[in-house]
């Protein structure tokens, strides 16, 4: 390990866990004060939403510092297929690593979209009521359904994001938690139009899940016939930023 002093696979669990439930937590939390009834920020725009999520990302990369803050299967993915020697300083690259990063990222994924919940309950039920599709505030969708196309627009997007923190930072932390946070921002900002820049499965998969499982009043589809693009696009933009990471670096 090069005289850093190896982290235990618990403290990474919790790491990536906690800081993937703060992620989701305050960056559904924005859209859920956009679009549902009656709330602060309701009827406010995507600028918005793109800063709340980058916000999200600042706030999450501190929490999950420990772990080098993946927060994104995409971003582990890209680490494993860029052959880096450790996904932080201490961490080595092991079937059991990986395992534990991914699965962490989806279980705090599952967390904070719950507690987004219980913060908006009475709006999740005033939108119910209302015929306000709450998948929205949960997962990504597309303005213009085609599929093949919607999973070209995940995987450049995600591309975009991992190529950057492997190149520039080996980790999200090392690369700086602001410079994060403005790359999740412009990603937003430019290539969100499309499919609503999900380029984390953990983030649209485990909010999905949580969404079906809900007790929202007329809550409507959870979208599932969507759910594969915004899982498998992330996974292979992130395999690709590593491969070329490696490639170029």
């Amino acid at each position: 390990m090069n005289g850093v002093t190896e982290v235990a696979l618990s403290t990474v669990f919790m790491s990536e866990a906690f800081g993937t439930a703060v992620l989701v937590l305050l960056g559904c939390g924005v859209v859920a004060n956009v679009v549902l009834p009656r709330t602060k920020g309701n009827g406010a725009d995507w600028l918005l939403i793109s800063f709340g999520w980058g916000f999200a990302v600042f706030a999450a990369v501190y929490v999950a510092h420990a772990s080098g803050a993946h927060l994104n299967p995409a971003v582990t993915v890209g680490m494993l297929a860029g052959q880096q020697s450790e996904y932080a300083p201490g961490v080595a690259i092991t079937p059991g690593s990986t395992v534990v990063y991914l699965v962490a990222q989806f279980v705090g994924g599952l967390v904070g979209a719950l507690v987004c919940w219980l913060a908006y309950k009475k709006h999740f039920d005033a939108a119910g009521r209302d015929g306000v599709p709450t998948i929205d505030v949960f997962s990504t969708g597309p303005e213009i359904r085609s599929t093949g196309w919607n999973f070209l627009t995940e995987v450049i997007a995600t591309f975009v994001l991992v190529y950057v923190i492997l190149v520039f930072g080996q980790t999200p932390s090392e690369l700086g938690p602001l410079a994060v946070a403005v790359l999740v921002v412009a990603i937003g900002m430019s290539l969100g139009g499309p499919t609503g820049y999900a380029i984390n499965p953990a983030r649209d998969l485990s909010p999905r899940i949580v969404h079906s499982l809900l007790p929202i009043p007329n809550k409507l589809s959870s979208n599932w016939s969507y759910s594969w693009v915004p899982v498998l696009g992330p996974l292979v933009g992130g395999a690709l930023a590593g491969v070329a990471a490696h490639m170029i670096g």
